[in-house]
């Protein structure tokens, strides 16, 4: 496929904000790609390269492209600041400059999909003293052969900052869309209480190829159409919630569709989306949510873990599917010597400890490990951890996400043997109230942040917030947020930045959307905690674009934020507002596509009404 056809789809998805319309432009785009490109297109309609859990990254800044700028456009460096100073995006600095660049290659090769994706993957295999120059020389190649447009997207590419507004579900639903029966609705009489696995045996359904069929669609009632389609959607959910590969995923519907989504099973060594928990008021309520008799668990203030072992390899990953396995090497020796199976994926919480009075520390004194390069050992002495294991995902050769959490548990009691540094997470048994309210408060004077209650039938749903887990903790509910705008400060605050610009995530749309600013909580000096200073370093890096004391950086940094009330307010495109917010941390172990939700927000703003 020529990548100017890609290009033009880009353009088509981001002049429109409607998720139908983007879903219908993305199936047939999918539809028209070969096999042999299928991959490498959903990795780049995603702006990527690599999958999200892939741990090779591109090394590629705003000023190595400022540079191939400069050499593709035949323009000074300084030419191509004023343009990036004017447009506020380096994409369009490229659009605009290539299409007025006063050299051009005599015999430039037509760009095609597969040539842009292998010559940007090639940035992350260079190395060496010269290496930013290299990168620099292979970009400058790829924007000199690349039209206007083009070269408008390779840009954001390689920065991971295509800003055409899509999400996970607008990309899943279009696979769909592309490779499963059309399921369309009439008016005929439904019997409720068919069973919809019934008609799908009839229809065969499991055994369809959209491509055989040459886009037949399937005839049900209207109530069992949507049942269908809901259907197609859980199991194409439940594929790229357990192999996290857009790419895997289409290419398995395109070849062998629905049926052949069942090859897709966990890979030891590739991280998966952890289940989530829902968040209920009182013990009351969460055993109305989780059934009687229930799994009571500490609610630990740490960091959560992944860790999978096999071939005598043990990984870590965050729910963020970061590999952190270098930056704790102490829980991996652990994990060697006090976890009896040969290949396993783990679900944990990992939490410090004081060395003089045993107690647990609060997430953010291990926080600063997660991307530590230098001096673990020192850091690891100085902050020694725990590893609390609460679930068990794999074991020995067969996944265990469909069996019910007793018999995880109990295989859990088998294989991890408990140490000082290995321990199952603390965990009570019941169907009473009074020994769950006194467990409850067991778990707060150790130092915790709440408790878990879990369905002892409950199967493992990754990537979900499901009913069958909830979680209880006293404290007035937050937010985790994430930053995509920030205010330089004046007076003595005027060498960082001092007010930050907060999101949060709609699905529907795919976008994150504004919900107010906050500065409170954060600290002048470094010795206090999170401070302005931490906070300036860390974005300074993400900035893309600058007005006055206005910036808009990439949407990375997450910060939990507390506030009093959830308002509504038309001077935020989420439509709400936090009164009075306050940074309660840095959430390190969050990304902007699993901060808080827009209807995690709704829910909230509608809560602390009814409740008054």
């Amino acid at each position: 496929m020529d990548y100017s056809a890609l290009c033009k789809v880009y353009e088509q998805l981001e002049s429109t904000p409607k998720r139908l319309e983007k879903t219908a432009l993305l199936a047939d785009l999918f539809k028209t790609i070969s096999s042999g490109e299928l991959e490498q297109l959903m990795l780049l309609v995603q702006g990527l390269v690599y999958p999200a859990w892939d741990e090779r990254t591109l090394g590629f800044s705003s000023s190595s492209v400022i540079k191939a700028l400069s050499l593709a456009a035949g323009v000074s460096e300084d030419a191509v600041k004023e343009v990036w100073r004017e447009t506020g995006d380096l994409g369009s600095c490229a659009l605009r400059l290539m299409g007025k660049k006063k050299q051009s290659t005599l015999f430039g090769q037509k760009l095609t999909v597969r040539k842009v994706f292998e010559n940007i993957r090639k940035l992350s295999e260079i190395e060496g003293e010269q290496s930013v120059d290299l990168k620099v020389g292979k970009v400058a190649e790829l924007l000199s052969n690349a039209t206007p447009m083009e070269a408008c997207f390779i840009v954001r590419t390689v920065l991971d900052e295509l800003r055409i507004g899509l999400g996970e579900g607008t990309l899943r639903d279009a696979l769909v869309w592309s490779f499963l029966p059309r399921v369309l609705g009439i008016s005929v009489p439904y019997k409720k209480g068919d069973d919809i696995g019934d008609a799908l045996i009839i229809h065969g359904i499991d055994e369809i190829n959209e491509n055989r069929l040459g886009g037949v669609g399937l005839i049900f009632s209207e109530e069992v159409a949507r049942e269908v389609h809901n259907l197609f959607l859980n199991r194409v959910q439940h594929a790229l919630d357990v192999c996290n590969d857009f790419g895997r995923v289409a290419s398995v519907l395109k070849e062998k569709g629905l049926a052949g989504l069942r090859e897709i099973t966990l890979t030891v060594g590739t991280p998966l989306k952890v289940m989530l928990a829902l968040k209920q008021e009182t013990i009351a309520s969460a055993f109305e949510r989780v059934g009687k008799p229930a799994a009571l668990e500490y609610k630990l203030d740490g960091f959560r873990l992944q860790i999978h072992k096999i071939n005598r390899k043990i990984s870590l990953f965050t729910r963020r599917l970061e590999n952190v396995t270098a930056q704790f090497p102490d829980i991996v020796v652990a994990v060697e010597k006090h976890v009896k199976c040969e290949t396993f994926i783990l679900d944990c919480e990992v939490v410090g400890v004081d060395k003089v009075s045993g107690k647990f520390l609060p997430f953010q004194n291990i926080s600063q490990r997660i991307k530590r390069k230098y001096d673990i050992a020192q850091v690891a002495d100085d902050v020694p951890v725990e590893l609390h294991v609460f679930d068990i995902l794999f074991f020995d050769g067969h996944s265990c996400l469909d069996e019910p959490f007793s018999e995880r548990r109990a295989l859990l009691r088998k294989v991890v043997g408990e140490c000082e540094h290995v321990r199952l997470v603390t965990q009570l048994w019941t169907d009473d109230v009074n020994e769950a309210t006194e467990f409850y408060q067991q778990a707060l004077d150790a130092g915790n942040e709440g408790i878990m209650f879990k369905s002892l039938s409950a199967v493992y749903r990754p990537g979900s917030r499901v009913g069958a887990m909830v979680k209880m903790k006293p404290v007035m509910e937050t937010l985790d947020l994430v930053i995509v705008g920030a205010e330089w400060g004046e007076g003595k605050r005027g060498q960082w930045l001092s007010s930050f610009l907060l999101a949060c995530y709609d699905h529907n749309s795919g976008e994150l959307l504004e919900i107010g600013r906050v500065s409170t909580g954060l600290k002048e000096k470094k010795e206090e905690g999170l401070s302005f200073e931490e906070m300036t370093s860390i974005l300074k890096e993400l900035i893309l674009k600058q007005k006055g004391r206005e910036v808009v950086v990439k949407p990375h940094v997450v910060l939990e934020v507390a506030f009093e009330e959830v308002q509504k307010s038309s001077s935020y495109n989420s439509g709400f507002a936090l009164r009075f917010p306050r940074v309660v941390r840095l959430r390190e172990d969050r990304d902007a596509s699993s901060c808080s939700t827009l209807k995690d927000v709704k829910r909230m703003f509608e809560g602390q009404h009814t409740s008054k």
